[in-house]
């Protein structure tokens, strides 16, 4: 169910969010709405393992040459 709500803000930032909202297909009350969802958000906590299992490993490091030379696993 939709509400109304009144907001109180600078004539001046209004003229540029109707501008901003119709460049963007969008009413006021429409972009308004988007940011309250995504300031209301949960916050989607990152698991550590999950963001090191997505990191680039450095040139030469774990690769079968350096596995074959006998560096060990970081390449030293």
């Amino acid at each position: 169910m939709k509400e109304r709500l009144n907001l109180t803000i600078d004539g001046s930032l209004l003229e540029a969010m109707k501008a901003y909202a119709a460049g963007k297909g969008m009413s006021v009350s429409e972009l308004v709405e988007s940011y309250f969802r995504q300031v209301t958000k949960p916050v989607q906590r990152q698991n550590i393992l999950d963001m090191v299992d997505r990191l680039e490993a450095p040139d030469g490091v774990g690769d079968a040459k350096a596995m074959a030379a006998g560096e060990g696993k970081y390449g030293v």
